[in-house]
């Protein structure tokens, strides 16, 4: 018997890495999506123990395929459909310290700006453009 395959935009789907399947599809078509270290077509079918590189907005992923799954379930479901490498991880995780850092460094103002200053700031960006 050959081995079970899935789609990797239902899968990408189902693992919950894209909020609809047409997106999944689209990201994987403009090469946000990668199996094994290669650029792969939307319809390309993945099986257990490949590896998937995913790049999502600033995020990216490694990740190994432990399950298949055609349909959409729970969160808690789709956690088990894949293992997240260590080195993925931890680069997540400075990822998110150096937004926090970024956040903190310019904090938001105490209150909203009058008309007048709206001005002002209509006037400062139109300078520089």
């Amino acid at each position: 018997m050959a081995n079970p395959q899935v789609r990797i935009d239902k899968w990408l789907w189902a693992a919950r890495f894209f909020k609809t399947r047409s997106l999944a599809s689209e990201m994987v078509s403009a090469g946000h999506v990668q199996m094994n270290h290669e650029r792969v077509k939307p319809s390309r079918g993945v099986q257990v123990g490949v590896t998937l590189t995913i790049q999502r907005n600033q995020e990216r992923f490694i990740v190994t395929i432990t399950a298949l799954a055609e349909k959409r379930g729970s969160a808690a479901i789709a956690q088990t459909l894949y293992i997240e490498t260590e080195q993925s991880l931890a680069a997540r995780e400075t990822q998110n310290e150096l937004h926090k850092m970024h956040a903190f460094n310019g904090p938001a103002p105490d209150k909203r700006p009058d008309k007048k200053a709206r001005r002002q700031i209509i006037r400062f960006r139109r300078q520089n453009d």
